[in-house]
């Protein structure tokens, strides 16, 4: 571990907000494989960027992914039913619609 000072506190360590996020949105499941989104490691980030709000990275399981979006709104609708949080803004990564899905999610 170490001292990230951009954001004011040790590295790889979450707080209790982020990991029941984190630990939340993990029990997604991916229809397609039965697996959890825990299990496919597809949270790559979950970050508290004011109080109740959290920033969650996400990476589908291809870059063609077909059900990407839903997966996003999935994960915003799970985060957000987490006691304590107010807002989850939901970052797709590594798809070839991103853009479209990151604003059209994240868009007040």
């Amino acid at each position: 571990m170490k001292l990230d000072s951009a954001k004011g506190r040790v590295e790889n360590s979450m707080t209790e907000l982020e990991e029941k996020v984190k630990s939340e949105v993990e029990k997604i499941i991916d229809p397609e494989t039965g697996l959890t989104f825990g299990q496919m490691s597809l949270i790559t980030g979950v970050l508290e960027q004011a109080p109740g709000e959290v920033k969650i990275d996400f990476v589908p399981t291809s870059p063609f992914c077909p059900i990407a979006f839903k997966f996003a709104k999935d994960i915003k609708i799970t985060a957000e039913k987490v006691a304590g949080i107010k807002k989850a803004l939901v970052y797709v990564h590594g798809h070839t619609m991103e853009e479209a899905i990151n604003k059209t999610l994240n868009r007040e």
